[in-house]
């Protein structure tokens, strides 16, 4: 070997040395030889040798016939180019001759530079004898001039995993530049995996023709496109993440002299993360060919860039592109947008459809580092990683969700208008996943809910240390809607199938035991939007839902109107707290029949509680039947407990009730008087009304009415309430407790 043998055998050039560059402890001991002017042409197969350092000093070409092996920690280092030696450093691989990266998770190979910058160096370049659509590939390679391209679509150019490029990207011209990994015609023989591009000049990896199949790349902060392929390229990518490129996240063209030239580029991607990026995140160029692209998470895109996020130039500049698109050549399904920037409206070009779903996981971890990234690969050295800190996706939930969709925890969801879940469908939110409404305004006047539908479900599945949270960029009451559920449960209501008050949808039925999904460990804060003073959202609003759904651990929090209401149903609801709420704390009426346990209602600006048969209709039936124990309701407006509109059948046990401001003249139960609710009177004179167990406190100077006339209460001193009397019951966890801002609900 030219120029290498020289370098491999000189011995005076062999030096037992810490290597010059600390960059990477795991990859660089300090007990490492350096090889200097590592360079020439590899005529024979050879391997080199992991506790060495190579610093490539020049052009290292592998000749036909020709493998390079190059065991696993092995680290090359570019140098800089002296006026003495103004060479491109790069390693390229001709037609012919094959290379063996056999890095591994723990011990990656490292192929870097001296100088800590992007187009320091050329990176590496394969050429293979696979097919490409470039007339001219006999001319020779964009930046290393060697041929490529053939008719050996099963062409082997050798096997690379494991491998780690940084600073590539030398440029000769603002057209010629080298890559991290230049792929020229590499057939199918070829095996890439586990490859990074770290701060690379031109692209993070290009292939121009060829049929390699690639999976397990990362392109981050090239300063041109992430990943980008052309000429006809036909193969696989699986599990690719680009980020932070400075003009596109992936690029795919056909081929830039003639956009239909065949073979045409015919792309199956799948497991992507595209993130950050210019004006254009996935670019449709240059006739674009053929691509099946599936399951793939993009987004991260500057406020006010113009450019869809499927972007290609208009039918008068890429007609070929465009044929393509309108053939249906470009497929693209499971696409999950985020953080898509403010003004950014336009998902895709015109004429190319994609089909969302809020569960897409692209690479495998959403925008963050996926699970099979291990670190070794990762870290450049001691302060800096290829990924960085995990970063928060940002959604925007404003459509109807017809089939069973999973939000994702690492994501923020922006409600910006009212989501239905349609009957059949099921939305399951996973513990710690965050809803902010955005703020109502003129221009988006559509109020923000979140509905679920007759025949629909909805599982939140928080948890004491993970809840879900739904609250709104606004933190005021009435600032959104709240959730709401509807069921086939019974209610009293005549009118249930005209539509619930607030989301116009049906409810009501005989299906006791309906089920509309579970709730548990979930926090509501600013709702109450109000359509008119009669017609108001509350946090959660319970339409004739039916005993098989759960709820369980649910807050709310400065809602307009009442913290929960049920209206009608059979559900059962463990562990509710409602803190100022500006109408009632908890409300229930139009004949629920079920047991709450552990209510906790606190500082309502009108009632504590409220329970009430039918505001039409006090004797309507089903009648209200509720079994209500260890509540606590302290701090509210005159009536601390309201028996209401015909109040109906009440059991309740083990409450503390008080906290009234002084001289307020209502009992702390209280029923209007009987010239105007003449059946709350009756429920009360046949004993249907029975409360035991009460420990009245801090009731306020001049209220000495406990009871309305004809009620009888037990009292208890000893009586817990929701199990720590007026203060924090231990069962409401810390995190449950803390709103999203900070704010501590239950001091």
């Amino acid at each position: 070997m030219k120029n290498l043998l020289l370098s491999m055998l000189a011995i005076s050039i062999i030096a037992l040395s810490s290597c010059s560059d600390d960059d990477n402890g795991t990859d660089n001991p300090l007990d490492k030889f350096t090889v200097e002017n590592f360079k020439g042409d590899v005529t024979e197969s050879m391997t080199l040798d992991a506790s060495k350092v190579y610093k490539l000093s020049g052009k290292l070409l592998v000749k036909s016939g020709a493998t390079l092996t190059i065991p696993a920690g092995t680290r090359i280092e570019a140098t800089t180019p002296t006026s003495a030696n103004s060479e491109v450093r790069y390693i390229a691989v001709e037609q012919g001759a094959k290379i063996n990266i056999d890095g591994t998770a723990n011990s990656p190979v490292v192929m870097t530079s001296d100088v800590k910058e992007a187009e320091a160096w050329g990176g590496l370049v394969l050429c293979g004898y696979a097919p490409t659509n470039k007339a001219d590939a006999s001319a020779g390679a964009e930046v290393s001039g060697l041929t490529y391209g053939g008719d050996v679509a099963d062409d082997n150019s050798g096997s690379i995993t494991y491998l780690r490029l940084e600073y590539t990207g030398y440029k000769y011209t603002d057209t010629k530049e080298f890559n991290g990994l230049s792929l020229f015609g590499v057939g199918s023989g070829t095996t890439l995996d586990y490859i990074v591009s770290y701060k690379g000049g031109d692209d993070g990896m290009e292939f121009f023709g060829g049929t390699v199949n690639a999976s397990h790349f990362v392109s981050v902060d090239s300063e041109d496109d992430g990943i980008d392929f052309a000429d006809g390229w036909s193969g696989t990518g699986e599990y690719w993440v680009s980020i932070n490129s400075t003009k596109s996240g992936i690029e795919g063209s056909n081929n830039g002299d003639n956009g239909a030239a065949t073979p045409m580029t015919n792309a199956t991607l799948k497991n992507l993360t595209v993130y950050g990026m210019g004006e254009k995140p996935f670019y449709l160029k240059e006739g674009a060919g053929k691509m099946n692209i599936n399951n793939i998470v993009i987004g991260g895109l500057a406020d006010g860039k113009a450019q869809a996020y499927f972007y290609a130039d208009d039918a008068s500049k890429d007609a070929a592109a465009h044929a393509r698109i309108d053939a249906g050549d470009i497929k693209v399904t499971d696409v999950k947008f985020v953080n898509m920037g403010e003004g950014n409206t336009v998902k895709t070009v015109a004429g190319l459809t994609v089909s969302e779903n809020f569960s897409a996981s692209g690479a495998g971890n959403g925008i963050n580092k996926p699970d099979w990234m291990p670190d070794a690969l990762n870290t450049i050295n001691a302060t800096t990683t290829v990924f960085g800190d995990a970063v928060k996706a940002t959604l925007v939930l404003n459509e109807d969700i017809t089939s069973d969709k999973t939000l994702d925890a690492n994501t923020t969801y922006i409600l910006d208008g009212p989501v239905i879940v349609k009957k059949g469908a099921k939305l399951t939110i996973p513990a710690g996943t965050v809803i902010i409404a955005s703020e109502v305004t003129q221009a988006n006047a559509a109020v923000r809910y979140i509905a679920v539908e007759q025949g629909a479900q909805i599982f939140v599945n928080g948890t004491a240390d993970a809840p879900v949270v739904m609250t709104c960029a606004k933190e005021e009451a009435e600032a959104w809607g709240g959730l709401v559920l509807c069921g086939y449960a019974p209610t009293n209501k005549a009118d249930a199938s005209a539509g619930a008050e607030v989301s116009g949808l049906t409810y009501g039925g005989d299906v006791a035991d309906d089920n509309s999904g579970s709730i548990t460990y979930l926090r509501l804060e600013y709702t109450g939007y109000k359509y008119t003073d009669t017609k108001e959202f509350n946090g959660l609003s319970l339409f004739a839902v039916g005993s098989a759904t759960v709820l369980d651990y649910i807050v709310s929090y400065k809602g307009g109107d009442d913290g929960m209401e049920f209206f009608g149903g059979t559900v059962n609801a463990t562990h509710f707290v409602s803190v100022d709420s500006e109408d009632d704390g908890i409300d229930f009426a139009d004949g629920w029949n079920g047991t709450g346990e552990y209510w906790l209602s606190i500082n309502s600006t009108k009632s504590g509680i409220e329970g009430s048969n039918n505001g039409d209709n006090g004797t309507a039936t089903p009648m209200t039947n509720a079994a209500l124990k260890n509540l606590t309701v302290y701090g509210m407006g005159e009536k601390p407990f309201y028996l209401k509109e015909g109040a109906g059948k009440m059991n309740i046990d083990n409450i503390v009730i008080g906290g009234l401001a002084a001289n307020k003249a209502q009992a702390y139960f209280y029923a209007d008087d009987a010239t105007k609710d003449a059946a709350a009177h009756a429920r009360i004179d046949a004993g249907d009304i029975v409360v035991t167990n009460v420990k009245f406190v801090d009731m306020g100077t001049g209220n000495d009415v406990k009871a309305i006339t004809g009620l009888t209460v037990t009292e208890n001193a000893d009586a817990t309430g929701a199990g720590a009397g007026t203060a924090k019951p231990t069962w409401l966890s810390d995190a449950l407790n803390k709103a999203y801002n900070g704010t501590t609900i239950v001091q």
